[in-house]
């Protein structure tokens, strides 16, 4: 088990381990967790216009606080993958297989 992934997941275990956080990572504390950060990257963008959205992340304070989010987002999903004992890079790897073959490339007009 080499890769981001597993690396990341070995150290997010570890740091919960080191402050006694085992007892709050249930998989429902993580999942409403995750669902809160997914939220606070929402709020990032809630009332922009489509062009103020587009240029948000183009200004150093706007790309930090959506890095700072999807950060959050992905140690609560690595997390909870973890602790429900879900491989997360098998099981990505399998949903993209799934969609390739639900969602089949669009053809492009050669003419044009």
């Amino acid at each position: 088990m080499n890769g981001a992934i597993p690396d990341l997941t070995a150290r997010l275990r570890a740091f919960a381990a080191a402050r006694d956080w085992e007892q709050w990572h249930t998989p429902k504390n993580l999942a409403m967790a995750l669902i809160v950060e997914a939220a606070e990257l929402v709020e990032q963008y809630q009332w922009l216009t489509p062009e103020q959205a587009a240029e948000h992340t183009t200004t150093e304070e706007g790309r930090a606080a959506v890095a700072d989010e999807l950060a959050d987002i992905a140690i609560y999903l690595i997390r909870l993958s973890d602790v429900v004992g879900i491989d997360l890079e098998e099981a990505i790897l399998a949903k993209i297989e799934r969609n390739e073959t639900r969602f089949p490339p669009v053809a492009k007009d050669e003419g044009a």
